[in-house]
């Protein structure tokens, strides 16, 4: 909706109606204040979108981010979304082959199988014990860190005081992830597993000594308090939209295809120029909450850019007539791509991924994920396409940084994807492509999404799905007290970029709404 000419000064104008913006405006408009969101595009939601991205095909899609973790259950209830999200029976499946024979880990579908499944593929007990152990470790920390994302920064030493655990924080926060892999696990396999929760959406070693891994681990092992990844149902814009009409309903006024183009503070108050079809406008507020990038917020701001950020990864939506069949037949498909199913992680692949993309080169074998989201919520597709038997495969690659695509991103974007899916092939009895549905046009449904299209399209910074590398979840000098603070007073970074952003959580949003409600 426009903006009411009438009404140009608010108690928060809000830059950005992705999934934190909304988070921060319904908390605001809750509270009594006068909120306005502005959005460049014409429809709210950012990267936490459903779209049907196939012509005359009735599939929505979650396109660009597609599982939940980190949304706490708190902002759930205070903001009363009406937004569901359903467990996954198995965790993940990864296919290999040893001695001539396919095979696979399957860990999920209860504490028996999961046993059987490490002693098929390892030969013993060693690694399940290993297993546990060492995700009893992560689901103790996950407890005690993850009620604090919602809460004022803890200081390092009260963070350490809380986790209680020597041993964890040694592994977790003072030596690279990569060490304690290597301490817990013996099996190439079983150590690419582990170390696949560092490297999403992150480009490093598991040694990196700058620890970045190790951050991006800790983010994908404690949502929730369990670490579990669940399945939105109705996809990912169910969450947006409900967000959104949280926010109307409270009394918020969201006005898509207004972009911010510059922000003037005096320190007490604020203007935010904007621009749309018809021209320019201005609204004055207390209080600017900048759901961006921190690249962004410089620029409203005049101020100096941040270090560039990078993104590395390749992000690949499909829909298929049926699930393809696989070489380890002892495995169902509809189990095996229930989970997150891991193509080329071991872990000497990953090594090798890294150190070929760190060289200006795409990974021979390219690692990465899968999964389909209708088998746990066939709520995304249509009548008639449920009925038929038809899912969707969301893959998520890794070691891939925007770089590599620098010199012309749609012939490589061609090259990966021809790439990626040739590994997956080689653990299927059947080639994708024989399973891959058409749209209203002939053409296979599938689509491929670069880091460079990321920025294009979502204005990522060099496509990086975090906005920057993720930071610690305690305060170090010049955090702030919710890690949402800028250097002007009144004006906050409530996007990704925020300390404890990331992922779709909502969590920057919430500590901006309650940095300004203290205020």
């Amino acid at each position: 909706m426009p903006v009411d000419e009438g009404t140009r000064s608010y108690d928060a104008v809000i830059v950005g109606g992705g999934h934190n913006g909304l988070v921060a405006a319904a908390y605001l408009a809750r509270a009594g204040r006068s909120v306005l969101v502005l959005e460049r595009l014409g429809h709210t939601g950012g990267a936490a979108v459903s779209t049907r991205p196939f012509a005359g095909v009735d599939a929505r899609l979650s396109r660009y981010s597609y599982l939940v973790s980190l949304l706490p259950r708190k902002i759930v209830r205070d903001l009363g979304l009406r937004f569901q999200v359903r467990g996954r029976t198995v965790s993940s499946y990864t296919p290999t082959e040893r001695g001539g024979r396919a095979t696979g880990l399957l860990v999920g579908g209860g504490e028996r199988r999961t046993r059987e499944a490490f002693a098929r593929l390892t030969g013993g007990e060693r690694e399940y014990a290993a297993w546990q152990r060492f995700y009893g470790m992560t689901g103790r920390v996950a407890e005690r860190v993850f009620p604090t994302l919602t809460e004022p920064l803890p200081g390092r030493d009260e963070l350490r005081r809380r986790i209680d655990d020597d041993t964890a924080w040694r592994a977790l926060f003072e030596e690279p992830i990569g060490a304690a892999v290597e301490e817990n696990f013996t099996d190439d396999l079983v150590r690419g597993v582990v170390l696949t929760d560092a490297l999403i959406g992150t480009f490093a070693d598991a040694h990196d000594p700058s620890l970045v891994q190790n951050r991006c681990f800790l983010y994908h092992v404690i949502g929730g308090g369990t670490g579990a990844w669940d399945v939105p149902v109705g996809g990912m814009g169910a969450l947006t939209d409900a967000l959104a009409a949280a926010a109307r309903t409270a009394g918020a006024v969201i006005a898509t295809g207004h972009e911010a183009v510059r922000v003037d503070t005096d320190g007490r108050t604020a203007e935010v120029t904007y621009r749309t079809a018809d021209g320019e406008g201005v609204a004055a507020a207390r209080h600017v909450l900048v759901n961006a990038s921190p690249q962004e917020l410089a620029a409203l701001l005049g101020d100096p850019p941040p270090e560039p950020a990078e993104g590395a990864q390749l992000k690949v939506n499909m829909l298929l007539t049926r699930l393809p069949r696989l070489r380890d037949d002892a495995v169902d498909p509809r189990e095996a791509f229930a989970g997150t199913f891991h193509i080329a992680e071991g872990y000497r692949q990953l090594a090798t991924a890294h150190a070929q993309a760190a060289a200006g080169e795409l990974p021979a074998a390219p690692p990465s994920e899968i999964y389909c989201h209708s088998l746990t919520d066939p709520t995304i597709l249509g009548p008639g396409l449920a009925g038929r038997g038809y899912q969707t495969l969301t893959l998520f690659g890794l070691h891939t940084p925007a770089r590599l695509f620098a010199r012309d991103n749609d012939a490589v974007r061609e090259e990966l994807l021809k790439a990626t899916l040739a590994q997956l092939d080689a653990h299927l009895a059947e080639p994708l492509a024989d399973c891959l549905a058409t749209d209203a046009d002939g053409r296979p449904c599938i689509e491929a999404k670069t880091p460079l299209d990321l920025e294009r399209d979502l204005r990522l910074p060099g496509g990086n799905i975090f906005h920057r590398a993720l930071s610690w979840p305690y305060a170090q000098e010049g955090t702030g007290r919710w890690g949402v603070e800028t250097g002007h007073p009144g004006v906050l970074l409530c996007g990704a970029g925020a300390v404890r952003g990331g992922g779709v959580s909502g969590v920057p949003g919430h500590n901006a709404a309650m940095a300004v409600l203290e205020a």
